[in-house]
Parts: structure tokens; C-alpha cells; sequence
């Protein structure tokens, strides 16, 4: 009988070789995304604290006026949202994990729309 691998166990494999290869310092923290069916969710993070310095999501009261949060102008908007938090704490310079996703689609608009708020990567 075959057994069928689950897309969700091959990403998952996917970022543990990449987080072995990408840390967050506190002067570079690593950029996080999350990408769900109905929303996308970001998260800057200090792996050496383990501690969170700014997130950002669909979900925020501030996007409230998107009129989807499940596609790329919503993702945008996130990376937008995500990067104004970031440079008001004073980090300007991100390590970008796409969290074993492929960078196509909604996590690439919302790297794009992370540049364009000022972060670097």
C-alpha cells in the first residue's frame, strides 16, 4: 500500500533545513511567515532572547479594510504593516524566512511589501 505524504509534513521538513541554516540575532532578527487558507501571519524574532519584536496578520484591527485576507494585496499589506512595526522598535535589517514555504504568491507580495515599508533582506 502507498502512503501519501502530507504538503504540510514535507514544509515543515522543509524549514527545519532551513532554520539550521537561518538564526535571528538581535542587530539581524529573523523574519517569520506563516501562511494559512485564510490568512497569513508575520512575526519578527530574536532567536537568541526567543523573544518576539513585532508581528503582524490578517487578523490585525488596522487591515480592516481589506476586502480579502486570503490573497496577495492582503499579504502585502501584512509585509507593509509588519515593517512599520519593526523600524519603530529600531530594526532595519531582517533575515527573511519563508517558513519552508516556496517564495511565490502571497509570501513573496509580502516580502515586497516588507522592502517597500524599509526593511532590508
Amino acid at each position: 500500500m502507498l502512503k501519501k505524504i502530507a504538503k504540510n509534513t514535507k514544509r515543515k521538513k522543509r524549514h527545519l533545513r532551513l532554520r539550521s541554516k537561518v538564526q535571528g540575532t538581535p542587530k539581524r532578527p529573523r523574519l517569520n511567515v506563516f501562511r494559512s487558507s485564510k490568512h497569513i501571519y508575520v512575526q519578527v524574532i530574536d532567536d537568541i532572547s526567543g523573544s518576539t519584536l513585532a508581528a503582524a496578520s490578517t487578523l490585525d484591527s488596522e487591515l480592516n479594510n481589506l476586502e480579502s485576507a486570503g490573497n496577495k494585496e492582503a499579504a502585502k499589506e501584512v509585509g507593509k504593516l509588519v515593517a512599520k512595526r519593526a523600524i519603530d522598535k529600531g530594526i532595519e535589517e531582517v533575515v527573511f524566512d519563508r517558513g519552508g514555504y516556496i517564495y511565490h504568491g502571497r509570501v513573496k507580495e509580502l516580502a515586497e511589501g516588507a522592502r517597500e515599508g524599509g526593511l532590508k533582506f
